[in-house]
């Protein structure tokens, strides 16, 4: 049974600022990488715990050059720098047997949500797949039930949990490792605590998933129609470069795509065309 862990940094226990997560901050290479690596080491002793065969780890946050492989647990192996065909779930096409989504965090807009965004908190306001604003829980679990992957876990704060529920179904396992006040600050639990709580979790998703429990892939309608809302007007006349893309207003376009597949490649071809440099 093969596990993919796929990591992202915002919503990693102890993580508040953007300084956290930001490559070139100092925070960030003093203490915001140790806390990544820290959690995604609780989920794979869980998966291993709960009777994963095998795990693998797409760092999927910023370049997905964050979690040092000589900290990271030896049983697992990393999918590591960017770009990569999957992106944040780096992997998923290659045989797995269901999708952890560890440090993650809310979509654009929530309130109550640590670093909530949607891919670049420059550009993007908000994402539809088919009328439903979507963030990077929803589009990354989206990828995986394309494969029929099942999502197994959601770890982050309160609204990032709940926002994998939304998505994933009763099934799927959470993990909250701090409760969001406002968008940079939270009550965090001690870290021994936060990383028992995704151990466990991890631990209990993977045997869910041996006896059949797993919450459901989730199924994306086909085909897809993509609404990127972005911040400035300019940002949507760089993405309406995509081929078959419309404009619907000044800072909204949309396509239709075959699939979700499809779909979540375009999606970050308008991301990457939009952004500003």
């Amino acid at each position: 049974m093969k596990i993919l862990i796929a990591g992202d940094m915002e919503g990693v226990s102890g993580i508040t600022q953007w300084e956290q997560v930001t490559p070139t901050h100092g925070e960030y290479l003093n203490r915001g990488r140790a806390l990544y690596t820290g959690d995604l080491n609780a989920a794979i002793e869980g998966a291993f715990e709960g009777g994963a065969s095998e795990v693998v780890v797409s760092d999927g946050h910023w370049a997905g050059r964050n979690a040092p492989i000589e900290q990271l647990d030896p049983r697992a192996r990393l999918n590591y720098g960017s770009p990569s065909p999957m992106s944040m779930v780096q992997g998923i096409d290659q045989g797995v047997s269901g999708l952890m989504l560890v440090g993650y965090h809310a979509m654009a807009g929530t309130a109550e949500a640590i670093l909530d965004h949607t891919w670049s908190n420059s550009s993007i306001a908000a994402v539809y797949i088919n009328d439903r604003r979507t963030g990077e829980i929803g589009l990354n679990m989206g990828v995986a039930g394309y494969f029929g992957v099942p999502p197994l876990l959601v770890t982050g704060d309160q609204n990032a949990c709940a926002e994998g529920l939304a998505f994933g179904g009763a099934g799927l396992r959470t993990a909250i490792v701090k409760t969001a006040t406002s968008q940079f600050a939270a009550e965090l639990l001690p870290l021994v605590e936060s990383r028992r709580r995704i151990r466990e979790a991890a631990a209990d998703a993977t045997r869910a998933l041996w006896k059949g429990l797993a919450a459901a892939p989730l199924q994306i309608g086909a085909p897809t129609r993509l609404a990127v809302e972005f911040i400035l007007s300019r940002q949507a006349d760089r993405a309406l470069l995509f081929p078959g893309t419309v404009r619907v207003s000044g800072t909204r376009v949309e396509v239709v795509l075959a699939d979700m597949l499809q779909t979540y490649r375009a999606f970050r071809a308008l991301a990457t065309l939009a952004a500003d440099n």
